[in-house]
């Protein structure tokens, strides 16, 4: 009842309700805490052995990259008994990590030198305020970090993520051939009609590991922060709500927000700004979005 009258009343007689706007957030969240909340289970796997860690700990200096799975064989064969994920993780724990690398180009600048053709998916869910899960699901250029947020559902299924892969395609034209890589994580929700649009285009579709977020980095961050500039600062009601909502952020996101990546430039930005002369007369014009919760700031002519 707070959030439809405050959808009502205009921003300015807010005050006549007892409870602040951040309360009334946080009763929603409290209210989709109670309703998801699901048995507890014992995390991650039994812990390392102490004598493993020992003998990890004990190996002279740093262990080389690539040398990682030989060492853990020759403490299997020793009698430890030791994997290559023991042995790897007892090194970092014990400040041991890998020998850095002196030859070839990093991890970063291989992204880098092939970002013009990598292509990201992800879907990320949504309460509304009754409450009920909706779920988005957004593509992400990593050369541009230009977002494509392709559709919201209650109930995504395979046919339905599969369709929507063919009306993006179909939306960005001659400019889909451009693809050439697409990174997606292991939903089942990505059957193998999905991974078909793409590869046959001539892209080649890769999984990321079980349960390793940092594989699929652009796309978690921009759920990330889609979610605190966005949609964990307001109530949302229906489906047809969040696409509004999210179809405005996109327009933000894409054309005026900058990224540290593209040296504090948007991904599609309207026009090169032009530098002024004199610092002294410059002057900010504010533009709000979404009823004032996103400001955007640019020159005044």
């Amino acid at each position: 009842m707070l959030a439809a009258l405050s959808r009502l009343l205009p921003r300015s007689s807010w005050n006549v309700f007892l409870v602040t706007p951040a309360t009334l957030l946080r009763w929603h969240r409290a209210l989709v805490t109670r309703q998801w909340t699901y048995p507890p289970k014992r995390p991650g796997r039994p812990p390392t052995r102490a004598d493993i860690r020992e003998a990890v700990c004990a190996w002279p200096g740093r262990i080389p990259r690539g040398a990682i799975s030989a060492s853990a064989a020759n403490w299997s064969a020793s009698g430890y008994g030791c994997r290559p994920a023991q042995c790897a993780t007892s090194s970092k724990r014990a400040g041991l990590g890998p020998a850095p690398r002196r030859t070839g180009a990093s991890w970063g600048q291989f992204l880098k030198a092939q970002a013009e053709g990598i292509w990201a998916c992800d879907l990320f869910h949504v309460d509304t305020v009754f409450p009920k899960r909706l779920y988005v699901l957004f593509f992400i250029e990593h050369a541009t970090r230009a977002v494509h947020v392709v559709g919201v559902t209650v109930h995504p299924t395979g046919t339905w993520v599969a369709q929507q892969a063919r009306n993006l395609l179909t939306d960005l034209g001659e400019q889909a051939e451009r693809i050439r890589f697409l990174i997606r994580d292991r939903d089942a929700k990505y059957t193998a009609v999905f991974d078909e649009v793409f590869t046959s285009l001539g892209a080649r579709v890769i999984k990321t590991p079980v349960r390793v977020p940092r594989a699929n980095a652009i796309a978690e961050r921009w759920v990330g922060t889609v979610r605190r500039e966005c949609t964990d600062q307001l109530l949302v009601y229906n489906d047809r709500h969040l696409r509004r909502v999210l179809q405005a952020y996109q327009w933000h996101d894409n054309r005026h927000r900058p990224h540290r990546s593209r040296e504090r430039q948007p991904p599609q930005p309207p026009h090169a700004p032009v530098a002024p002369s004199d610092l002294d007369q410059i002057r900010l014009q504010r533009r709000q979005i979404r009823d004032g919760l996103i400001n955007q700031y640019r020159w005044a002519a």
